[in-house]
């Protein structure tokens, strides 16, 4: 071997190295501070057996708290799917007083409190907020209730929809749409036609995101949900109730199903990454260029 060749191979050998510790270093993060927390869930859920976990599952309020976490994600989630195309086609194809603003609010909900969201909405809507009286002379309750967890909902997991469209489709420009508009397209074709097709990866992205924020939200729900089982609990909120109760094992049971939506979620994102990863690809370069 030449001396020039010996200096190749030690230093192919230590990139091999240091590529490979960084790759393990990465999976024991991951293995430390994800996967062994959640197979803890799921063994702390099984730890009496299936028929304990199941029976914790059967209970009436178990049953409640994951019909309103599927009906308050079921409403928040589409509200900001809407907003989030609206403030991002307004954002990427607009210029007007307040864009800046506009964009800051929109990332609003990730630097404040979700505590801080739910005492607004007290403060607004609650027996004794600014609208409250009204509300109550006329027979509408929504702290409390369901509107309040839908308010409180919306608000934490405005940004997720938004976020995942305006840097593609600044990225892409406005090029295609023009072309559409002056071959005689109205605004819906357009939309559906040209701008649909070009951001519906990254829409369903901000989508499976969205919903997984919302199914796992705690701080703002508990605030403004009065803590009323079966009608105003959650999922997280009904955790945390039965494990304050020292009921370990219906809290962690109750956990692990809000855990497994959470991994239905991922795999269903990765799923699509892997059946339409080419795809996905080949637009986000076209973007780029």
């Amino acid at each position: 071997m030449s001396a020039a060749a010996a200096p190749r191979g030690a230093r192919r050998w230590r990139s091999r190295a240091a590529r490979a510790g960084l790759v393990l270093a990465a999976l024991g993060f991951m293995a430390l501070f994800l996967l062994l927390p959640l197979a803890a869930v799921f063994a702390e859920a099984l730890r009496q057996g299936a028929r304990a976990f199941l029976a914790a599952i059967a209970q009436p309020e178990a049953g409640a708290a994951i019909r309103l976490t599927l009906l308050v994600a079921a409403i928040a989630v589409p509200l900001n799917l809407v907003f989030g195309v609206a403030a991002a086609w307004a954002m990427t194809r607009f210029e007007f007083p307040g864009k800046a603003l506009l964009g800051a609010l929109i990332d609003l909900p990730f630097s404040v409190s979700p505590v801080i969201a739910g005492l607004v909405y007290v403060l607004l809507f609650g027996a004794q907020g600014w609208f409250g009286p009204w509300l109550a002379a006329h027979g509408l309750q929504v702290i409390f209730a369901v509107p309040g967890l839908v308010l409180a909902t919306v608000f934490v997991t405005l940004p997720f929809v938004a976020r995942e469209l305006i840097p593609l489709m600044q990225a892409q420009g406005g090029e295609e749409e023009e072309a559409a508009r002056t071959l005689g397209a109205n605004g819906w074709q357009m939309f559906f036609r040209v701008t649909l097709p070009n951001i519906r990866w990254a829409l369903l992205y901000g989508v499976l995101l969205c919903n997984a924020r919302a199914m796992g939200e705690f701080g703002a729900v508990s605030v403004v949900s009065g803590h009323i089982r079966g009608l105003t609990t959650t999922m997280p909120l009904e955790v945390e109730m039965r494990y304050n109760e020292y009921d370990y094992v219906g809290a962690f049971a109750v956990a692990s199903l809000l855990a497994l939506l959470a991994l239905v979620t991922l795999a269903a994102k990765s799923l699509l990454e892997w059946r339409y990863g080419h795809e996905i690809a080949a637009r986000a370069t076209g973007a780029r260029r």
